[in-house]
């Protein structure tokens, strides 16, 4: 009887264990869970809410106290519009800001790695929830012109066309878009919320007030002031020149600084 030994060194064959593959998550679950953080706080569920809260409040209030001749369309959209440009961007401050007031950001970037994935679904929603504001306030306001031309007696003016509105949801979304980079840049509420009024209502004023008692710099004002281009969308008043003038600004004033407050977001260690 023999006994076959085998040496250390003969190699034995295994079978090879089939690599495992992970499907990353789908962009629509991320958006879909980006939307519901947004109703998931009070502070975010409120300001939701008043999306439909002050659009109710301006329409009964053109109804009550507006004369009749002002009775329109345009007159509903103006007056919905003005509590919603500042609501709007409120709203895409506290989509990426509640990522670090809330302390959730250490666990929605474990679960997501890829940071650039996590704002590329935020963005996403708060676009979603800006355009979904826009149609409600044209859906309201078409209901209190109905309403409103009802009780003064006369026949209802639909004085806005689909042009008119296509700029009225470009100038919000760009507003929404001002909020959400000011949330990139300094991943603070009360900062970011500060930085907008700053932007929306100090820099006009003293770029308006420059603008009265230099002349050289009123024809520079367009170049330079985004909130001076942006209101020209309200007023269908866009030419070539005001185009360019909403690209120059918005690229100073938006997208340069939205490019830096996303590479600090990316590179930043979450705490």
């Amino acid at each position: 009887m023999t006994t076959t030994t085998l040496s250390p060194s003969t190699p034995v064959d295994t079978p090879a264990r089939p690599a495992r593959s992970v499907a990353p998550i789908p962009m629509t679950r991320l958006v879909g869970v980006e939307l519901r953080k947004m109703f998931d706080t009070r502070a975010g569920f409120w300001m939701m809410a008043s999306v439909g809260i002050v659009t109710v409040l301006a329409t009964a209030a053109v109804i009550l106290w507006a004369p009749d001749e002002a009775i329109t369309q345009n007159t509903f959209s103006s007056a919905i519009g003005m509590p919603l440009s500042v609501v709007l961007p409120i709203i895409a401050i506290l989509s990426v800001t509640g990522e670090y007031s809330q302390r959730t950001g250490l666990t929605t970037y474990t679960l997501v790695p890829w940071r650039g994935r996590v704002m590329t679904a935020k963005v996403i929603g708060t676009l979603l929830v800006g355009v979904a504001a826009m149609f409600l306030a044209l859906a309201v306001g078409a209901l209190g012109n109905v309403l409103g031309s009802a009780i003064t007696g006369l026949d209802a003016v639909w004085d806005i066309s689909l042009a008119q509105f296509g700029n009225i949801v470009l100038a919000n979304t760009l507003g929404m878009l001002m909020g959400f980079m000011l949330g990139v840049l300094f991943r603070s509420s009360a900062g970011a919320v500060v930085g907008y009024f700053v932007y929306s209502l100090v820099l006009p004023i003293a770029f308006g007030t420059l603008a009265a008692f230099q002349s050289w710099f009123a024809d520079l004002q367009p170049w330079v002031d985004v909130q001076f281009a942006i209101t020209r969308l309200f007023d269908n008043t866009m030419t070539a020149e005001y185009w360019q003038q909403l690209g120059v600004t918005t690229l100073v004033w938006l997208w340069i600084p939205l490019a830096l407050g996303l590479r600090a977001v990316l590179r930043a260690e979450v705490k």
